[in-house]
Parts: C-alpha cells; structure tokens; sequence
C-alpha cells in the first residue's frame, strides 16, 4: 500500500462586501492613511454589518464557495473543522452548526482555537485524520467575525483587523503531494500581552466588565510585535533547514497577514525575494484564522502542482509555527 499524504485538493473563501477604509478609519480614532500603511501594510479591511450574522455566517459562505468551485457533495464529508477565535456563542460549537447549513450531514465537526495560529494548527490536525487513512474528506473552515471583538475607540486595535473566512478541502494523495513536515510551538508568556480580558471562566461577564470594555481585544503592541518577528521567522527557517530546503526550493511563503514588516522580516530571513511572497494584508487587514485560507484563493491560480509551499502564523497565547506542503494540482 502507497504511504497516504494528505494534500489540499480545493479552496473556496468569502470575505463581506463594506470596505472600512483608512480615510474611514481617520474619523473614528486619531490616526491617518501613511501611519497605517507605513507601519502595517493595511489600506482596508472587510466588516460584516449584519449585526444577526456572526461567525458561522462567513464560514457557510466560504465553505460553500468551495463546494460549489469544486463540484463535491457536502455529504460525502466527514470532518469540519473549525479555526475562529470568534465562535457565535459560548458552548454550543459553531463548527457543529456550519456543518448541518452546508449539507454535511454525515460528518462530525468541532472548533479549533489557537487565536491566529489557528488555521495552521487545524492543517496540522486535518492531516494527521487523512493521514490516518481513518477519513477520505476533511474540510478546514478559517473564520473570524473580529469587529465583534474590537474597540473602534482604541486605535492600537481598531485599525489592524477585519472580517473574512477562508475553507480548504484535504483528501488522501498517493503521490507524496500534500503536508510534509511541521514545527508548531507555543508558549504561556504570551497570555498577558493579546487577549480579551473578561467573558471567560477567570473573569465572568458582569455589569462592571461591560462598562471597562474587558470584553475588546486587548494587545501589548510592541510585545506582541517582538515575539512575532522572532518567532515566525525561527520556524520559518528551521523547518527549511530540517527539510534541507534552499531558498530556490521555496515556491511561495504563505505567511499570516498581521503585520507587513512581520511577514518581511520571515521572507529575509528565509532568503526569499518578494515574488516568492503571498501578500493580501493590504485588502483584509488581520483576519485571524482567515488570513493563510484567503491567500490560498486569492492566488490558487498561481500555484503549480509539486511547487513548496512554506506556511507560518504567530498569534495569542503565545501560539506560532510553520508547516512544509506540496501544492498538489494544478487550477484550470
């Protein structure tokens, strides 16, 4: 029997149709357009307005993007998985309800959570279920709703993230396409300088935390910018050097769009001239666990089969890591 890899066979994505531009930006908080893209990269960011649709909202329309560019029937699946850091409610996991509204009716599903790591984690996780040989189709969804979670008053926040959702299909591929190696980290210093203070087990909602807006994102900017660099960059390169992988060999980075110096800093380090680097940070902002699935849609096109694709994220807790695939068609 051939050794099974598991590769991604098919993406779709949605992002909503309001534009929250920088110009827009400029009348709800003190900043402008050149301090905004000179110190991320951002001109604009999406933002789903509809205040009675949430995250499972853009995961549907991402997963049935995919569905319907790819031709597959949604019963055939037997996996959701989830990346958000933004689930529709507490408990009851949105994954579950993203399955039943697209028709995956013989799959189980669940959320992942690692904050912007997320969709790189849930990679990891999908494959290891193809791998196993246990499942033939397991759908990944990124999806995050982060204007419900953001402060328009504090602009060390308000101007980095938007809404967007991205979804890849992974299947069984006997070609030795597919995953190949991954060095995910993480760490407990990160807890204090990215989080949401108050609704959680350690802090319950209350009248009070509403009222000192503990239930916004908050981010020790320049903590969280040093421990990003450092460690997109390290396991960027460290799992070029464990797979002996030149700069030559690297197709395409694939890096999570926080922060455009960010995403540089990894590329340098790697050796990488700009063609080789996937950037959208630009039109999306940080849109957490969207950000890697919408670079694969917005650039399938580009992608050849068996060319190396290096994948990286950094985000809360301190999560981060990067993950070694071979691009396994080719797009019509």
């Amino acid at each position: 029997m051939n050794t099974i890899t598991a590769a991604i066979t098919a993406v779709g994505a949605y992002v909503p149709d309001f534009v929250l531009s920088n110009k827009v930006l400029e009348t709800l908080v003190d900043t402008n357009d050149e301090w905004i893209t000179s110190r991320t990269g951002i001109k604009e960011r999406r933002i789903l307005k509809d205040d009675t649709k949430g995250t499972s909202y853009l995961a549907i329309k991402a997963a049935e993007d995919l569905i319907a560019k790819s031709n597959i029937n949604p019963a055939e699946i037997d996996l959701v998985l989830l990346g958000t850091t933004t689930p529709d409610m507490p408990v009851a996991a949105t994954a579950v309800y993203v399955a039943s509204q697209i028709g995956a009716v013989n799959a189980f599903a669940y959320d992942l959570q690692a904050a912007c790591s997320s969709f790189l984690y849930g990679m990891s996780t999908a494959a290891a279920y193809i791998e196993s040989g246990r499942y033939k189709k397991v759908l990944l969804i990124g999806a995050d709703k982060m204007s419900s979670i953001i402060d328009y008053t504090d602009r060390a926040t308000c101007i980095i993230f938007g809404d967007g959702a991205g979804a890849v299909l992974f299947e069984p591929n006997y070609e030795g396409l597919g995953f190949q190696d991954q060095y995910l980290r993480s760490d407990g210093i990160g807890r204090e300088f990215l989080k949401i203070e108050a609704g959680g087990s350690l802090l319950p909602a209350s009248k009070e935390t509403v009222e000192n807006r503990q239930h916004y994102v908050f981010q020790d900017g320049k903590t969280v910018f040093k421990y990003a660099v450092s460690g997109m960059a390290d396991v960027s390169e460290k799992i070029m050097e464990r797979n002996n992988l030149t700069k030559e060999d690297v197709n395409w980075l694939v890096a999570h769009q926080a922060n455009k110096r960010i995403i540089d800093a990894t590329a340098h380090r790697m050796g990488l001239d700009e063609s080789k680097v996937l950037v959208n940070i630009q039109k999306y902002g940080n849109t957490t666990s969207g950000t890697l699935p919408l670079l694969l849609n917005d650039f399938e096109k580009q992608f050849k089969k068996g060319d190396n694709l290096i994948f990286a994220a950094f985000g809360g807790g301190f999560t981060w890591g990067s993950i070694y695939m071979k691009w396994a068609y080719d797009k019509q």
